[in-house]
């Protein structure tokens, strides 16, 4: 049986942004809940009181705040270093059988080089290399019997450590992925190994996504 509480949780976990607002507590509880009224009284098919969603609300946000603190604060506060790295291309190619040797041909010219960003992601229909952009050449002449799909020059990443057993905590990666969305930064490409996450963003965005991601160990 649906509630006023149940709508509430609802609608919020539907909308990020107003989530988020809410944990910021920035939001206005009163002109909150006259917007949800609305489509509150419509998911009970009865008339609601502005007042009831307030306390819904007010609830809703106490358990936001106390899940917060005991589950994931821990882990942001203990991120490990964060690498930052430019001039880097990322190049897409539909996957084919001869793939895999051109795959080959890079990992065998670059693998004593450890100043050389390289990520490999292989999907069901296409493959994305992402490569630091001095060796954009070697890519090219590689992969010239390949079908390339895109090619997108001027790219930044942000290498987070993450402690173990990070795994294990639900919306980690959602709370990451909320607060760049809130400061309107669009990621270019995601990569992530057990304890690593890596976001790819264009140039002119890497300055603003290090200032979040940096932020995150002060969460409290």
């Amino acid at each position: 049986m649906k509630t006023i509480a149940s709508c509430v949780q609802e609608i919020i976990v539907s909308r990020p942004f107003l989530e988020e607002g809410l944990s910021r507590q920035i939001i206005n509880f009163s002109a909150l809940a006259k917007d949800l009224n609305k489509s509150i009284s419509e998911m009970l098919r009865k008339p609601v009181k502005d007042g009831a969603i307030m306390m819904a609300l007010r609830r809703y946000q106490k358990t936001l705040n106390v899940e917060n603190s005991i589950s994931l604060n821990d882990v942001f506060k203990n991120l490990g270093d964060i690498t930052v790295r430019s001039n880097l291309s990322d190049f897409t190619f539909q996957n084919s059988k001869t793939l895999i040797n051109s795959h080959s041909q890079i990992l065998e010219k670059i693998s004593a080089n450890h100043q050389i960003f390289y990520a490999f992601t292989r999907g069901m229909l296409e493959s994305n290399i992402i490569i630091s952009t001095s060796e954009k050449g070697s890519i090219l002449k590689a992969f010239e019997n390949e079908i390339q799909i895109g090619l997108q020059d001027k790219l930044s990443a942000i290498s987070i450590y993450l402690p173990k057993g990070n795994s294990k905590i639900a919306g980690l990666y959602y709370q990451i992925f909320k607060r760049l969305a809130w400061e309107n930064i669009t990621l270019y490409e995601v990569v992530s190994t057990t304890n690593e996450f890596t976001i790819v963003v264009e140039d002119d965005l890497i300055d603003k996504a290090f200032s979040v991601i940096k932020r995150l160990k002060l969460i409290n």
